[in-house]
């Protein structure tokens, strides 16, 4: 053995970061509406309920992805 490993030395400790209860709501609910938003432009971003009407550009650009995921849009 070398002589650190007998004197018992310690790793550095970690700072954690404080999240009170207001930080942990307000990151918890950005991620609700981002995934809301992920979700919505990849399942049902088509036809009556697009929210650009009749373009079909977003839909275009998540079509694979669309399939990949099993939303149908045929």
């Amino acid at each position: 053995m070398t002589a650190s490993m007998q004197t018992g030395s310690k790793a550095p400790a970690l700072a954690v970061p404080d999240l009170s209860v207001a930080s942990a709501a307000l990151v918890l609910t950005l991620t609700v509406v981002l995934a809301g938003l992920a979700y919505y432009f990849l399942g049902y971003d088509q036809g009556a309920v697009s929210v650009f009407g009749s373009d079909t550009h977003i839909h275009e650009l998540v079509h694979d992805s669309r399939h990949y995921l099993g939303f149908p849009c045929h």
